[in-house]
């Protein structure tokens, strides 16, 4: 479906243009009619599906001619990378529509509270925010929320996994009962069902390739020993120069900065991202990325999901992770919109289970290479399965006595 089948204002249409976007995604197809129409919903869609847009889009559409100071707009989620990526796109999107948006985090200076506390005061038309930064300024008292029309959660699973739950109801009991209310969320979980079923009114429901790798991403593994895996990441980038953008996640920020120094030794153009970072920090790094003045970032999983960088070419799992959900995200990173992309993984004995529940997660089984010889001898791919306790009535109980028959 063309973006010009929507009905969409000429603005709109020119900035997509300029943007070159022309056909929707799946999940735009399907949200942005029910969005228009005032429905509520509940999408769930995995990491590079364009759920961002799905929302985006319509509800800039509805705020066109829109006059008002007061907030129209909350956008809700989890991390303050995603809330300044979702702000840029709300920016790019709405170039020549003549919305008013701001993002609101932690982490900033003086100045930058300041900032957003006149924004909020004035009332700017979207205000994207994480959670507990905007309780801060809710307990202020001056942000006005009597005229707020659209609530929009993005990555509720996310969010409720780093303990926002309560926040979020605060939030909302803050707000006007008559809205619109989108929740956007990668899974569904009971937890997510409940908080949607207490939020939301007749939702329309909406389900996209939940938990599966885009098509466009060829996944392989390399079964190594913890010592060959740095050595093995330097033979793969050596043998890349095409892969102009490439990251490679690590588990911890401990992992973080011992593969950012061995690689940093070998003059790549790296950078690294974990919270050790001070947050100008961290956006300049994701803007020398996003610009390819860095060809490969080291991060932790605040990466993982809602960082919006196009052509990013090879994803590294320097480890598994260990919630099978956050595999489907890392490698998202990579095929985004319909493009191509590579995804390795390395996988040394301990976590072999924990990539086995992947395989049944995504329903296929990956390509498992061993590492080149003169780097050793690769771990066997094993995996035990936990033994099932058989009942068994007597089970820390003496046998009974049984006579032998003679």
């Amino acid at each position: 479906m063309k973006f010009t089948e929507f009905g969409f204002d000429e603005g709109l249409i020119e900035a997509l243009d300029y943007m070159g976007f022309e056909t929707a995604t799946p999940i735009q197809e399907q949200a942005i009619p029910a969005i228009l129409k005032n429905q509520d919903l509940i999408a769930c869609a995995q990491t590079g599906t364009g759920k961002t847009a799905a929302f985006i889009l319509p509800i800039i559409q509805k705020l066109i001619n829109h006059t008002g100071e007061s907030i129209n707009t909350l956008i809700i989620c989890p991390t303050r990378e995603l809330a300044i990526q979702i702000e840029q796109q709300i920016q790019a999107i709405g170039y020549f529509s003549g919305i008013s948006s701001i993002a609101i985090y932690g982490g900033g200076t003086g100045h930058e509270w300041e900032t957003q506390k006149k924004a909020l005061r004035t009332g700017a038309d979207i205000v994207v925010t994480t959670p507990g930064k905007f309780i801060s300024h809710l307990n202020m008292g001056y942000v006005k929320l009597n005229d707020l029309k659209h609530l929009i959660l993005d990555e509720a699973d996310r969010m409720l996994d780093m303990g926002f739950l309560e926040d979020i109801q605060s939030i909302i009991k803050k707000l006007p009962k008559k809205r619109q209310t989108l929740l956007f969320s990668a899974t569904m979980p009971p937890k997510i069902r409940e908080l949607a079923k207490k939020t939301l009114h007749d939702p329309k429901q909406i389900t996209i390739a939940v938990s599966k790798p885009a098509k466009g991403v060829l996944q392989i593994c390399y079964l190594a020993h913890d010592h060959q895996k740095t050595p093995l990441i330097k033979q793969l980038l050596r043998n890349k120069d095409n892969y102009k953008s490439i990251i490679i996640f690590c588990s911890t920020k401990k992992k973080v900065s011992e593969v950012y120094r061995s690689l940093n030794s070998e003059n790549y153009e790296i950078k690294k991202i974990s919270s050790d970072l001070e947050q100008k920090e961290r956006e300049h790094v994701l803007n020398q990325f996003a610009a390819k003045k860095i060809r490969v970032l080291v991060a932790t999983d605040v990466l993982s999901r809602g960082i919006d960088i196009k052509d990013i070419n090879l994803v590294i799992n320097y480890d598994v992770p260990p919630d099978p959900e956050d595999y489907v995200h890392r490698i998202g990173r990579t095929a985004r919109a319909d493009t191509s992309g590579l995804a390795i993984t390395l996988i040394n004995e301990k976590d072999m289970r924990d990539f086995s529940k992947i395989e049944s997660l995504i329903e296929s089984e990956i390509k498992k290479l061993n590492v080149p010889e003169e780097l050793g001898e690769s771990p066997k791919w094993q995996v035990h399965q936990k033994k099932k306790r058989r009942n068994n009535n007597w089970r820390g109980k003496k046998k009974p006595f049984r006579k032998k028959n003679k």
